[in-house]
């Protein structure tokens, strides 16, 4: 495929189109203090008096209908304003929350902030990712990418800041405040996205874009590549990995490290930085290199960083930051490698559709990683018993990888032409 559009003026096209980007990164932030949970979850089991496996099941049920509600909304999203679909889903993150400071009990906040806000966030997330790729036809991962790190980062500003209101207003006080501020804010960011119209595309750089895979498939075309298998099987267990771990962030450094809950908090800024940086890396080595070669890579470092954890990670502070760190580094990575194989593999035009479904996956991860390493710890009261479920899921997922992900997978290559 050769796309050709007349270039005009580079400032004003520059500026219109990287706003987007900002905006993107900006909604994305606030859609991502999901990843927070960890804060609110060790005062949850307080208030009603549970466990670890039944004080997940909020932040499990928000991955699901996060990742179901993708799936819905893709395959209706570029039939409708995306500024429409944009501030359904925020209206629905801010109820979610505000009701969720209401919930008398854990099955309440499971459907108020898993459902209803899970719901949302999957309505909106969609919006910043296609809107960019098509302001952005000439670097599509790298447009994408940057978005997704507003979502890797959210942690940096809102888990210090839920923790900052847990401790001085309590738990539900907090998920009110939150929710109040998202009903004022994402509405605000959501009103200039847009798609790009056609004079607005000539005012574009001039393209020329050759690779091995630029045909456009359409989603049941795609379900039929073994790539797709192999994409889809993969990013289960690395949303997985990823989700569970992000969920016992604080536990294990309170429990597992004997960290103070206070400087684990803290902690989790240099963690959501890596969880960030990770998206822009994969993304990177997902179109340069392969989709195999950037997930044995990151099976790798998951493996290194739990055996890390078993060897000598009890008591010792410095084992437990390198490796967290390369844990939210990965689960980045793979919030990276999906919608970059998807864009590469599959094309532009049903890009929406096709990750939707890729996405799905995401949600059964989070069910399964989230539920059955509870379920580990609740019956095992043992975090080792964590780290080798983790070794385990990494080594059946290099073996799948090695057997369904083709060395044919190469790069697109891009060529800029004045």
């Amino acid at each position: 495929m050769i796309q050709r559009i007349k270039k005009i003026n580079k400032k004003d096209r520059v500026i219109n189109r990287w706003t987007y980007v900002i905006l993107g990164i900006m909604i994305m932030m606030f859609l991502g203090t999901v990843y927070s949970y960890s804060v609110f979850r060790l005062p949850l089991e307080k208030i009603f008096d549970i466990g670890s496996a039944e004080s997940g099941m909020p932040y499990m049920t928000a991955l699901a209908f996060y990742a179901l509600f993708m799936f819905i909304t893709g395959k209706y999203l570029e039939r409708f304003n995306p500024r429409i679909v944009l501030l359904t889903g925020g209206f629905l993150v801010s109820i979610g929350w505000i009701l969720s400071s209401f919930a008398s009990n854990i099955i309440l906040l499971t459907i108020t902030y898993g459902v209803i806000s899970g719901a949302g966030v999957g309505i909106a997330y969609g919006v910043p990712m296609t809107v960019v790729a098509k302001w952005f036809p000439e670097k599509k991962g790298l447009a994408v990418g940057m978005v997704l790190i507003g979502f890797g980062l959210s942690p940096l500003i809102t888990a210090p800041l839920a923790s900052l209101l847990v401790d001085f207003h309590g738990v539900m006080t907090t998920f009110l405040v939150l929710g109040i501020g998202f009903g004022i804010l994402l509405p605000v960011l959501s009103f200039p996205f847009k798609y790009p119209t056609e004079l607005e595309l000539k005012a574009m750089k001039n393209i020329s874009i050759v690779g091995h895979n630029t045909k456009n498939y359409e989603t049941k075309e795609m379900i039929k590549t073994k790539s797709f298998k192999g994409l889809y099987i993969n990013f289960i267990i690395g949303t997985m990995i990823g989700l569970m771990l992000i969920g016992m962030t604080t536990s294990i450094g309170v429990e597992f490290i004997g960290i103070e809950p206070n400087k684990v908090i803290r902690l989790m800024t240099i963690f959501a930085v890596f969880n960030g940086i990770g998206r822009p890396v994969f993304g990177w080595l997902t179109d340069r290199l392969t989709s195999k070669k950037s997930m044995l890579l990151s099976y790798t470092l998951i493996i290194l960083s739990a055996t890390l954890l078993i060897i000598m990670g009890e008591n010792n502070k410095l084992i437990y930051i390198i490796s967290f760190s390369i844990f939210w580094f990965n689960l980045g990575g793979w919030l990276a490698i999906a919608p970059a194989s998807t864009l590469r593999l599959y094309g532009i035009n049903n890009y929406s559709q096709n990750y939707g479904l890729v996405f799905t996956a995401y949600g059964i991860g989070a069910i399964a990683g989230v539920s059955t390493s509870g379920l580990l710890l609740d019956i095992h009261q043992n975090y080792y018993f964590v780290f080798y479920y983790v070794i385990g899921l990494c080594i059946l997922g290099i073996f799948l990888t090695l057997g369904l992900i083709s060395n044919e997978n190469y790069p697109l290559t891009e060529e800029f032409v004045e």
